[in-house]
């Protein structure tokens, strides 16, 4: 059950840069730019990383040792759970 909740929440935080209005969740943009919501993204994926790292070291008791494959197959999977949002956004517009 855990699994789909953290799958479901990373949907949701990954499409938030391309459906809001906001920088970030807090600052206010009237215009947001293609590269400003690449860059939005790219921060939503490193908060959901430290809070997944901060749920792991809860639940296990520890944080287990990662290469660098595992952080790009986790950042690609983010992108293209923001693929929704994209095509709503970018594509529709």
């Amino acid at each position: 059950m855990t699994e789909f909740i953290i799958i479901i929440l990373s949907l949701i935080l990954a499409n938030t840069p391309w459906l809001t209005t906001n920088f970030l969740f807090f600052f206010p943009k009237e215009n947001k730019t293609l590269p400003l919501m690449l860059f939005e993204v790219l921060v939503m994926y490193f908060i959901w990383g430290i809070f997944l790292i901060g749920v792991e070291k809860q639940v296990v008791g520890n944080v287990h040792d990662q290469d660098w494959e595992f952080y790009t197959i986790t950042f690609f999977l983010f992108i293209v759970f923001s693929f929704p949002g994209f095509i709503y956004k970018v594509i529709w517009k």
